[in-house]
């Protein structure tokens, strides 16, 4: 397994950065195009909420891009501060499998 050294940049930094500045677009307009509340989508901009499975798709709808880019967005920074929270935790047991898959 590759250790990452620091956290993936947040989706609500991407959409940010690369998103809403350089269109102009407001939090509060992209909110009303996302059919998610100004609270919502600023709380992601702010890295103090992820995104879910369906705010992924209202983003690549409203953006023209793919859930598929939002998802791996999300997955990559809670992939990286579960292994984070979870460092020094060993398990109790290991039960290898049989078969390593190609």
């Amino acid at each position: 397994m590759i250790k990452r050294n620091r956290r993936p940049a947040e989706p609500g930094r991407i959409l940010k950065e690369y998103y809403l500045k350089p269109r102009g677009l407001s939090i509060n307009k992209f909110a009303q195009a996302a059919g998610l509340t100004r609270k919502h989508v600023s709380n992601i901009v702010n890295g103090k909420a992820g995104i879910t499975p369906e705010t992924v798709v209202r983003f690549a709808q409203v953006l023209d891009t793919t859930a598929q880019y939002w998802f791996n967005l999300q997955n990559a920074v809670s992939l990286f501060d579960a292994q984070e929270n979870l460092a020094s935790w060993k398990p109790g047991e290991i039960h290898p499998a049989d078969i390593v898959p190609a």
